[in-house]
């Protein structure tokens, strides 16, 4: 979809007032979470994908669950276990014997929302078939191409990678990936609200739909109209220079990481309530954007503390 200069102006205020509800539904069924139900938000409408990443029993799917049923779109769920074949997602071509010829049965995949749940723990031969349909929008089987639904959005969720039976996510992946949550434990009064309260499956079974289809492509069209400056842009890219000198990482970030970075402040902003980006936007999403892009030195430490001191290295103009 294609957006018009007018498209952020031309925002309704029931959508708006749409947005800020389906952002509370979503923190009423992970409680405790606004920063991290925000930047789900912010994957959403920047056109990405996002990985959640923690501990078992933190959230992760409960999060992945509640966005889908807020957002009333298509939605599919793939358990990743280490038996899973790429055609379990994607689909596969079947000879018809009355028609002699394939035919495509589409997989998984051809949803609007998927949820790859415990996506390092199949194989990566497995995890590579989201790859184009991550990128593209599309998958291709058997040389043919077949287009995916409008709007698509992967959240995938994982275990740490020293837990027992995972397979570390590939660079290549990990870089389809707009942004990367971690929950963390809950403080201690959603902790008790939690075990108080009722089956999180079931709340989420109760939700009504507060976006559709048609009010994700226009948020995203907006998006796209939220300004940046001259001064803004040039922070971002001296964010991306740092990254490539600083002590303890092996490989900066990508241009396309700047790109991603500064289509994500922009969704922040928005929901904020904002035509323009500021820095604290860039400053709020560094780390979620940028750290699973980083390739570190061995001994150089965990990847969000590098994130982190590039981030405080960098004045802002």
């Amino acid at each position: 979809m294609s957006a018009s200069p007018a498209s952020l102006a031309m925002l309704t205020d029931d959508l708006r007032e749409s947005v800020k509800r389906a952002q509370a539904q979503v923190n009423a069924l992970v409680l405790g979470k606004p920063h991290e139900v925000r930047l789900a938000f912010v994957a959403l409408l920047s056109d990405g994908h996002m990985l959640i990443e923690d501990l078992p029993g933190l959230g992760k799917t409960t999060l992945a669950h509640a966005l889908a049923a807020t957002l009333g779109l298509a939605f599919q769920r793939v358990q990743f276990t280490s038996d899973l074949l790429p055609s379990d997602i994607i689909g596969v071509s079947v000879f018809d014997a009355q028609t002699r010829r394939f035919e495509f049965h589409s997989g998984p995949v051809f949803a609007q929302v998927l949820l790859a749940d415990e996506i390092n723990r199949a194989p990566p031969r497995t995890q590579s078939a989201l790859l184009e349909a991550m990128a593209e929008h599309q998958v291709t089987v058997d040389g043919l191409t077949h287009a995916l639904p409008e709007p698509f959005l992967v959240i995938a969720t994982q275990n740490p990678v020293d837990l027992a039976g995972t397979y570390p996510l590939p660079d290549s992946q990990l870089d389809r990936f707009l942004l990367r949550l971690n929950l963390g434990y809950p403080d201690e009064d959603a902790e008790r609200a939690l075990l108080a309260g009722g089956d999180r499956r079931d709340l989420i079974a109760q939700t009504q739909p507060m976006l559709g289809a048609d009010d994700v492509l226009q948020l995203r069209a907006a998006v796209a109209q939220v300004h940046a400056s001259e001064a803004l842009v040039r922070y971002v890219q001296a964010l991306l220079a740092r990254s490539r000198h600083h002590p303890g990482v092996r490989v900066g970030l990508s241009p396309r990481a700047g790109i991603a970075l500064l289509r994500a402040a922009r969704a922040y902003a928005l929901l904020l309530g904002r035509n323009h980006v500021l820095p604290d936007d860039v400053q709020a999403l560094f780390a979620p954007v940028a750290a699973h892009r980083l390739v570190a030195d061995a001994d150089a430490g965990e990847d969000r503390a590098l994130a982190k001191a590039i981030l405080h290295s960098v004045p802002v103009d």
